[in-house]
């Protein structure tokens, strides 16, 4: 059987591990695959992170998804434009496409895979959530038996890295931001990182599989973990908390949760262990139950063992009929559900408070007070000595379970009090049991 020809757009880093993979892997994956897979053609701009020989390079990667002996692409350029046009000329070409493109995938996926479904095409998707972790194909198929409760996921490693140096060396954000920079872990502009939008693609992807539901980015909620402070950390740990970037799609009877933020999670579950740049997923399904998936969530290698298992996929389907196929978000797209995507204000969850209250008698009181009048209860109360000379106090303040909504509400009229000092830092947190 005649080899499948590749079209490689990016030799970037993740398009120099899939070549390599691809070369020293040839035998194991051709055995996989049933056919030979051969790189035809490549287009980058810069220098190729490797060995390009007998590749034929070009700059304008309209050439490739235009050659006529390409029979796969590859997309790993990375970006909205000039990425969505390439795939969508190369689908319109009658070509398969494999791609790591979270921002593409989340923002614009349901237009590229609506086109690939027109032309019984496949566009392969796995290295674009989580790196090197299968997660994907877990979703997709190995739990295809099951109905999806909730997926919860440490899915950005560059935050994941920060929060662990935080944690076990006692620095402040913008110290081990500085490092995650000198180190490549984070960009000189971080905010794509830091801010949870990176984790927010890569979430609206996972509910779409989780649940049968279109994929809307627009509609995550997105808080970055830039305004965590060594403080917060050092508490959380004392109170048996670890806190992390978290991920979390919940399907409910009101509709899907789809949220970004800091969580606090207790430190003796699996997921609250993971740390530096390692990324992991827990996925809670009625049957199964939890399970955990974990690994690393970027770089060369790990991310082109994605890249390349997702052309294997390719090459296994060939000649299948197209209706027969995985379905690109799990559900077949007659029964993908818009089930409606809940505001962060109709989210229930537990609280972390730390509130800098007036060291008198009267001023917990009136807190408590606040609270209860929002029917919100409170797990545990933490009093810290003032700094010396300083007539403020921290208080540290466990809720139970309660909507955003309430919540919000009561520390307005909390931080309304003429006895509380600066704002009040507020902290989601979540057992994940």
């Amino acid at each position: 059987m005649k080899p499948v020809k590749i079209g490689l757009l990016g030799l970037g880093t993740v398009g120099g591990g899939t070549v390599n993979v691809l070369r020293r892997n040839a035998s194991e994956i051709s055995r996989r695959a049933g056919r030979d897979i051969q790189i035809l053609r490549a287009a980058a701009r810069g220098k190729c992170t490797c060995d390009t020989t007998g590749i034929p390079l070009t700059e304008d990667g309209f050439e490739v998804v235009n050659d006529p002996d390409v029979d796969i692409v590859v997309e790993l350029i990375g970006g909205e434009e000039p990425a969505k046009q390439l795939i969508l000329t190369a689908l319109a070409n009658g070509k398969h496409v494999v791609t790591a493109n979270k921002a593409l995938i989340a923002k614009h996926g349901n237009e590229i895979f609506a086109k690939a479904s027109e032309m019984g095409l496949m566009v392969a998707f796995e290295p674009a959530v989580a790196g090197g972790i299968p997660i994907i194909k877990a979703l997709r198929e190995g739990l295809t038996g099951n109905k999806i409760e909730w997926v919860a996921g440490i899915i950005n490693g560059t935050c994941n890295f920060i929060l662990t140096e935080m944690r076990d060396k006692g620095r402040e954000f913008a110290d081990v931001l500085a490092e995650a920079q000198a180190k490549g872990y984070a960009e000189a502009d971080p905010t794509f990182d830091v801010e949870g939008i990176d984790a927010a693609h890569k979430l609206t992807i996972l509910a779409s599989i989780a649940f049968g539901i279109p994929l809307q980015f627009d509609k995550v909620y997105i808080e970055g973990i830039s305004g965590i402070t060594r403080i917060d950390v050092a508490y959380a740990e004392e109170l048996g908390y670890r806190i992390k970037l978290l991920g979390l799609a919940r399907r409910t009877e009101q509709g899907v949760e789809l949220r970004v933020h800091p969580t606090m999670i207790p430190h003796r579950r699996l997921i609250a262990n993971v740390d530096g740049v390692m990324n992991a997923v827990l996925v809670k399904g009625d049957a199964v139950g939890p399970t955990l998936y974990y690994g690393a969530g970027a770089g060369a290698e790990p991310t082109a063992s994605a890249v390349v298992a997702d052309i294997v996929d390719v090459v296994r389907t060939l000649t299948s009929d197209p209706e027969n196929r995985v379905p690109h978000l799990a559900f077949q797209p007659q029964h993908i559900t818009d089930i409606p995507i809940l505001s962060i204000d109709d989210v229930k969850t537990a609280y972390y408070l730390r509130l800098s209250a007036e060291d008198k008698p009267g001023v917990l009181a009136n807190v408590t007070r606040i609270l209860a009048d929002h029917s919100i209860s409170i797990e545990a109360i933490l009093q810290k000595e003032p700094d010396s000379g300083d007539n403020f106090v921290p208080i540290i303040m466990l809720t139970h379970i309660t909507l955003e909504r309430e919540l919000k509400a009561a520390v307005s009229a909390i931080e309304a009090l003429p006895t509380i000092n600066k704002p009040v830092k507020l902290i989601r947190l979540e057992t994940l049991g």
